[in-house]
């Protein structure tokens, strides 16, 4: 059983004295990275609560219930930094790949700890695939954000729709991922191919 509020001040601790020793966007992303480690805790006590309160089991939880809390508290923490700092949109872009990063970190360190495996391929899935989708998921959130401003139409009607996306291609990953076969192998490959469609957008816009 690992103590993952040791886990989070071992990793954060770092971070923190760092923050000290940079200036402008530096310190921007390691608040942002620290913000997606403790979200990334307590989304875990919440799907914990409700998975004891609705007696769910744990293939439940990781396919219907963990990508709503998760993309719900990574959504709240990007609309507080929105309103509170107003940042621009490359700001926003930074914070959510921060927090993304910070998130995924955290719970991939919980996850090896926990599984004490020593595989190399089951350490390179979880780096690259698991890690990635919260990235993934954060930045098309963001991308959705400044669509919405753009638009004026940043309201809850068009967050809800953007959050409902982020839910469905992690709840999707999650479900593809949890039996073994050719499922599991197109899951581990969809967050590249997320990645790899998101950079296609970039260098659309930037023409």
């Amino acid at each position: 059983m690992v103590n993952a509020e040791n886990v989070l001040i071992c990793i954060a601790a770092p971070f923190v004295i760092s923050f000290f020793f940079t200036k402008g966007s530096a310190q921007r992303l390691i608040l942002a990275l620290l913000a997606g480690m403790v979200v990334c805790i307590f989304s875990a006590y919440i799907a914990g609560f409700i998975q004891i309160a609705s007696g769910l089991n744990s293939e439940d939880v990781s396919i219907f219930l963990s990508p709503m809390v998760e993309e719900s508290m990574k959504l709240l923490l990007i609309l507080l930094c929105i309103y509170v700092f107003e940042p621009s949109g490359k700001g926003i872009e930074l914070l959510a790949v921060g927090i993304g990063a910070g998130f995924a970190t955290f719970e991939n360190c919980c996850v090896l700890l926990s599984s004490n495996t020593q595989q190399l391929t089951y350490m390179l899935i979880r780096g690259s695939a698991v890690g990635v989708m919260h990235i993934v998921t954060l930045v098309a959130l963001a991308k959705g954000f400044l669509l919405l401003k753009s638009y004026k139409a940043f309201n809850f009607a068009g967050i809800a729709g953007i959050l409902s996306i982020s839910v469905t291609v992690h709840g999707l990953y999650n479900l593809l991922v949890s039996k073994p076969g050719v499922s599991s192998f197109i899951g581990y490959i969809m967050p590249m191919l997320c990645v790899i469609l998101l950079s296609v957008l970039n260098v659309a816009k930037k023409r």
